[in-house]
């Protein structure tokens, strides 16, 4: 008889666990989901500096045309790019532990630092990490243009 009891308190420890594991997956989801909107918020307010505490310093960037760049190019480029209608579309977050992989759709018109124009259709995927401060941080950035 104790040795089903045991077993019955294991089992209900287990599902404990999980249901808190769930638990901690959804929030990691919307926290991942509110650093993604700030993001965008800063590419709707032109202001990189809404952007730059989200990312690592050691963050690698691939652009849609195979760029590659670091955390400083990034912000320098984004300081001359100026964006008008940006939004998101289809945004997902999927938790692995101490990493979530965002991904999403982005739609803009955007104005580079030359002055020229034009319409931006891409599918990004970032890489959020929590820090062992425990604020999250993107790692890695990519987008592909979407034809």
């Amino acid at each position: 008889m104790k040795r089903m009891w045991m077993c019955y308190l294991v089992g209900l420890l287990s599902l404990g666990g999980a249901a808190l594991s769930q638990a901690q997956t959804g929030a990691t989801e919307k926290a991942v989901i509110a650093l993604e909107n700030q993001w965008l918020e800063s590419q709707k307010k032109n202001n990189p500096d809404l952007v730059a505490p989200l990312l690592a310093d050691k963050v690698v960037e691939t652009s849609a045309d195979g760029k590659v760049s670091t955390k400083s190019q990034m912000l320098a480029t984004a300081k001359t790019t100026k964006y008008d209608g940006a939004d998101y579309e289809d945004v997902k977050v999927t938790v692995f532990g101490d990493t979530a992989i965002a991904t999403g759709g982005f739609k803009a018109k955007v104005t580079d630092g030359s002055g020229k124009s034009t319409d931006v259709h891409v599918r990004w995927t970032d890489t959020w990490v929590k820090m062992p401060s425990g604020k999250w941080q993107c790692v890695a950035t990519q987008a592909s243009t979407i034809k």
